[in-house]
């Protein structure tokens, strides 16, 4: 289980999300990647692209479409906000990047490695996101496609709860009763 902050606020410092960060490929090796799979679709990378790519890697996390069009600002201000917009489109097209829709209809982002798709789960004291194993809802999708005939998209949207962090009793500067 990896948890990291919503597009703007939450807990962080997950030593699972550490450990995954040391095996994320680098930036050029990530574009370099990202680029053949645009050229085998007869595309091609482009510098909206690569801005965009650099990122979401240097995030670690889930982005929120306006937090990707500042960050790629900050390295190059050429790049429009439709830009971004688009190029975030074509990533999830091209499966290396996932959006999840988080709280009240916000959209986050984050890059994907191959069988790494996963379910979220937003806390809604603080707004962590975390990130959850595809599998968790298998049995609640068998049953919906069995008694409904619904197929469920279990990592389109975040579940709702309360983080383990937000969940602990808070004993801190509270009285005792007498």
């Amino acid at each position: 289980m990896r948890q990291s902050p919503g597009p703007s606020r939450g807990h962080n410092g997950d030593m699972h999300e550490l450990a995954e960060a040391e095996q994320q490929p680098s930036v050029p090796e990530l574009v370099e990647h990202v680029g053949q799979l645009l050229r085998a679709r007869g595309e091609r990378m482009t510098g909206p692209r690569k801005a965009v790519l650099a990122a979401l890697a240097a995030s670690g996390g889930h982005l929120g479409a306006e937090d990707v069009v500042t960050r790629v600002a900050e390295v190059d201000a050429g790049v429009h906000r439709a830009s971004v917009y688009r190029t975030l489109d074509a990533l999830c097209d091209l499966g290396v990047v996932q959006h999840v829709h988080i709280g009240h209809g916000a959209t986050a982002y984050h890059l994907v490695h191959p069988g790494d798709v996963h379910v979220h789960a937003q806390c809604n004291s603080c707004g962590a996101v975390v990130d959850l194993p595809v599998d968790l809802l298998e049995g609640a999708g068998t049953r919906m496609r069995q008694e409904a005939g619904f197929v469920l998209d279990p990592t389109h949207v975040a579940l709702s709860g309360t983080c383990a962090a937000c969940a602990q009793p808070r004993t801190v500067g509270v009285r005792a009763r007498k």
